[in-house]
């Protein structure tokens, strides 16, 4: 019996692209409450959880079971990345691009694996956890990419100006999710109470982070004026909703100390910004526009 069907049909496709993007966020929902109950180290070694066993022992305690747990949802990710890329080979017949999209996707899984194991090795240290989180933003925006893709989106670039405005945003948005993995890193958080910060003042490294964002903010506003009369607006309006949310969650957790609800909601957040901003980037440039041969219609149809 064949893994899936011969024909797979593009609901199907469409359903996993989606639940590789759902995982790829869950799973940085569950390493930030990992790291926000100081359970980072709750399995001190890798890839065992300790040097005699593969599974936590009683003694570890309840950070051990935590950080257990997420290491097993990675067992999960993966199954969907490799039903994803399967279902995408299967459909994708005529379209190798699309094929080796799937493949990145499925390839990040261990690689993002192999970066955890290296921070827990290393006793957390904070630029290393940085990059675990940012890689698995990179995940969730190739994730966002491909469900575009299997989507049928048709219809032509946008303007140069905002095409140009959006490519801005995008470079802002990453700049500041990677400021605020400085200014975890120099905080209270860092997913053990006995492991090194980076050193870094977090009061100033926060303000410079705030500024990042009224920075992204400006220029948000202005992208979406501009976008004010084309399809764009409505995916520029998403993007602009949820920075506000963002600010919003931010400022009252510097002014509230922290609290853990606030941190990890900030933390979804984040995910969230770098998915609608994602979005936006490749709406505006056309790059979903490539139909699958055999499976969407094509664009001179629509035309016609």
């Amino acid at each position: 019996m064949p893994l899936v069907p011969d024909s797979v049909s593009t609901p199907a496709v469409r359903g996993w692209a989606w639940a590789s993007l759902v995982a790829n966020t869950v799973i940085i929902v569950t390493g930030g409450l990992v790291r926000l109950t100081g359970s980072g180290l709750g399995c001190p070694t890798w890839p065992r959880c300790t040097d005699e066993s593969f599974v936590p022992h009683r003694a570890l305690g309840a950070h051990g079971v935590i950080e257990f747990g997420n290491r097993l949802l990675t067992y999960v990710l993966v199954a969907v990345a490799l039903g994803t890329l399967v279902a995408v080979w299967r459909w994708s017949r005529t379209s190798t691009s699309l094929r080796w999209h799937a493949v990145a996707l499925a390839l990040g899984i261990p690689l993002q694996g192999v970066v955890g194991g290296i921070t827990v090795l290393t006793d957390l240290n904070p630029w290393l956890v940085a990059v675990h989180l940012l890689l698995s933003m990179v995940l969730v925006a190739l994730a966002t990419w491909l469900v575009l893709r299997v989507h049928d989106a048709l219809g032509a670039p946008a303007a140069p100006r905002l095409r140009a405005l959006t490519l801005v945003v995008q470079g802002l948005v990453w700049v500041a999710v990677y400021l605020g993995t400085v200014v975890t890193g120099s905080g209270p958080h860092a997913g053990d109470a006995d492991v090194p910060r980076n050193g870094l003042d977090p009061q100033t490294w926060s303000h410079v982070h705030a500024g990042a964002v009224y920075l992204l903010l400006a220029v948000t506003l202005v992208t979406w004026w501009v976008a004010r009369s084309g399809a764009l607006r409505g995916p520029m309006t998403l993007v602009l909703v949820v920075e506000l949310a963002q600010g919003a969650v931010g400022v009252v957790q510097y002014a509230t100390g922290l609290p853990l609800p606030l941190v990890a909601l900030h933390l979804v957040g984040a995910a969230v910004l770098v998915a609608a901003s994602t979005r936006v980037l490749l709406l505006a440039r056309g790059v979903t526009l490539r139909p699958v041969a055999g499976h969407v219609r094509s664009a001179e149809s629509v035309a016609g």
